[in-house]
């Protein structure tokens, strides 16, 4: 249950919150909610533990003019385990003159009357928005985070007016919260792996430094959070927790995992003046010994920006940074954000070496240090860590048009490089890269992937839980002689054409959005999820059984990660399934005048054909799809 309720509250109340959280690793031991009654004397009890598991959660509400009014709202949304929802407005009193007096209203809306669908959602839209902290003039924080800044007020008695609670209640000082902060803790319930285990133990064997190379799927994140624990557990703090990850919607997942252990991170994500001053406060109180730990997470521009490294530079207290996709923090703009300041230090990478940069692989070498654990797939599935698969390569030829513009764009290629190696020219290098991208999206694009795609799919109507990879490019569209996304004429056959229930995943997805997509997704009410390239880094989407790969990028890096979305445990699934769409040139084009630009067409394919086949179910079955081309074009000797 997720509550939201103004700052005044009772005093039985706000003893009842302050233990939850103070008593929380003591509570997390002794509690079981296989236990819990109804038993009014158990009450306190009860509500201590709830709050400690995180089964009940509440977030305080302040108005931006807190002196005149209070958050008042009457609002909520039920929902069952098949995702039927009932939300309501308004409320009755839960007393004499409430129940058989008064004249009350509440409406209440259902999710299965179509009439009433619309109100639902937006009623759901509405509390997640204020959960989130995004609903305008109101600024919603833990009940910790309330309490430190002197924001909870104390009603000496019930009352029916609300505008009488605003009067006569009375701020409680953050200082009689002192103490009640964030935890770090390994949760009772926890079971790691060996190679969780060994990653912590090489850590500390290696002064608090290195680099976590694990196979994607395979719990860098947990034992990421764990070392952190044992490390806090093992210095008593003070200490500041700085996690760093690439994406926004990253942030949300981090912060959600962090807070099984007893964290609850500052997000520096959004506007500046939302995280500023408090982190600025969190760290001045770390440096004067009024608390003992706090943490942030923050997204790999915000970590790089002036406002952020300034308040870095000014850290004075022991620190630990945790560099999510660590290979990122090597680019020329990151890598000079790294600061001294931490002397702990944590990279998690399953692909830390950076792909054709040796320079930004060496900086995060000589930051983070070496790898001390590596965990490779083999060994992720040896070990039953990650779930096996089967690897199905599907053949795409290009068309004879298709196949002329690949080789028109091949031999300007080679121009180009040319040059630009003889001039040593910028704008050479430019107009190279718009050829190297418009050459990626021919192959990325070409027509006859998604007929295929529709021949798969016509039988696997009813399959849930597939994800689609598309390429960035247009394709013409044979309906109405338009160019239109390769994305949108996916999204667009599923859902229209075979009628499957199918949602985009985009850039430009919200990120409330997001979040709702990966639920109904995991759920099964979202059969397919189509993406470009936001699902490829770090999402957590165990559920998925099937990949389809119609677009891929030579870097190893990508098809690694998206296999690794696929191979995650999850409940009753043992095995997954990657469909990876491998183009070639047409066959029927007589003599190859191409041989040498065929050859390294299907050569960049390979690559992915063999690394995904070596480890599959089917490797042996999977390769031999490719053995006619790979003898017409003398490709036998690349394994």
């Amino acid at each position: 249950m997720q509550v939201v309720c103004s700052p005044i509250l009772s005093r039985s109340d706000i003893d009842l919150f302050r233990r939850a959280h103070l008593e929380r690793p003591s509570v997390l031991r002794s509690f079981d909610l296989a236990k819990l009654t109804l038993n009014r004397a158990d009450f306190h009890e009860n509500v201590v533990g709830l709050i400690a598991t995180g089964k009940l959660e509440i977030r305080i509400a302040v108005l931006s003019d807190s002196k005149h009014g209070i958050y008042h709202e009457k609002i909520g949304v039920f929902e069952d385990s098949e995702r039927n929802r009932v939300a309501f407005t308004g409320s009755a009193n839960e007393t004499l003159s409430g129940l058989q007096r008064n004249f009350e209203v509440v409406d209440v809306f259902r999710s299965w009357d179509s009439g009433e669908l619309r109100r639902v959602n937006r009623k759901l839209n509405d509390f997640e928005r204020l959960w989130a902290s995004e609903t305008d003039n109101i600024e919603v924080m833990t009940f910790p985070q309330a309490a430190i800044k002197g924001l909870i007020r104390l009603r000496e008695q019930e009352s029916a007016d609300p505008s009488l609670d605003l009067k006569s209640a009375k701020n409680i000082p953050g200082s009689e919260f002192r103490g009640l902060e964030e935890s770090l803790f390994v949760p009772t319930d926890l079971i790691l792996f060996d190679h969780q285990k060994r990653a912590v133990r090489k850590w500390f064997a290696s002064g608090g430094r290195g680099i976590f190379e694990m196979a994607t799927g395979s719990g860098k994140t947990i034992a990421a959070l764990v070392t952190a624990s044992a490390l806090y557990a093992s210095t008593g703090g003070p200490l500041f927790v700085l996690i760093v990850c690439p994406y926004l919607h990253l942030v949300s997942q981090w912060t959600e995992i962090a807070r099984s252990f007893g964290l609850d991170p500052l997000q520096c994500a959004v506007a500046r003046s939302k995280w500023r001053e408090e982190l600025s406060v969190a760290l001045y109180n770390l440096s004067v010994g009024t608390r003992r730990l706090a943490s942030a997470v923050v997204t790999n521009s915000t970590f790089a920006s002036q406002p952020f490294r300034q308040l870095i530079d000014d850290l004075t207290t022991p620190a630990l940074i945790i560099g999510d996709e660590v290979h990122n923090l090597g680019a020329p703009g990151l890598r000079d954000a790294l600061s001294t300041r931490f002397a702990y230090r944590l990279g998690l990478s399953a692909t830390p070496e950076r792909n054709y940069d040796q320079e930004g692989t060496d900086a995060i070498r000589k930051y983070f240090g070496e790898s001390v654990e590596k965990y490779t797939i083999e060994d992720a599935l040896a070990d039953g860590v990650l779930c096996p698969y089967r690897y199905h390569p599907t053949v795409v030829e290009l068309s004879e048009s298709e196949a002329l513009e690949y080789y028109e764009l091949t031999s300007r290629i080679a121009r180009e490089a040319a040059s630009a190696e003889q001039l040593e020219s910028d704008s050479r290098s430019d107009i190279l890269e718009a050829l190297l991208i418009k050459r990626a999206r021919l192959i990325a694009t070409a027509e006859s992937k998604l007929p295929k795609l529709r021949q798969i799919m016509e039988t696997r109507r009813h399959s849930r839980h597939n994800l689609i990879y598309c390429g960035d490019g247009a394709v013409d569209d044979s309906t109405d002689m338009t160019v239109i996304r390769q994305l949108d004429l996916v999204t667009r056959m599923l859902g229209n054409d075979l009628n499957m229930r199918v949602s985009r995943y985009v850039a430009e997805t919200p990120l409330l959005r997001r979040e709702k997509l990966r639920k109904d997704f995991a759920d099964g009410h979202i059969q397919c999820l189509v993406a470009i390239r936001c699902l490829d880094e770090g999402v957590d989407i165990p559920e998925t059984r099937c990949a389809f790969i119609l677009a891929s990028s030579t870097n190893p890096r990508q098809f690694i990660q998206r296999r690794g979305r696929v191979l995650r445990r999850s409940p009753g699934k043992e095995s997954a399934e990657i469909f990876d769409f491998i183009v070639t040139p047409p066959a029927d084009m007589g003599p190859a005048i191409n041989f040498n630009a065929d050859r390294q067409l299907v050569r960049k394919e390979l690559s992915r054909v063999i690394t995904f086949a070596n480890n599959a179910l089917n490797g042996p079955e999977a390769l031999n799809k490719l053995l006619p081309v790979r003898q017409k074009l003398n490709l036998l000797d690349v394994f």
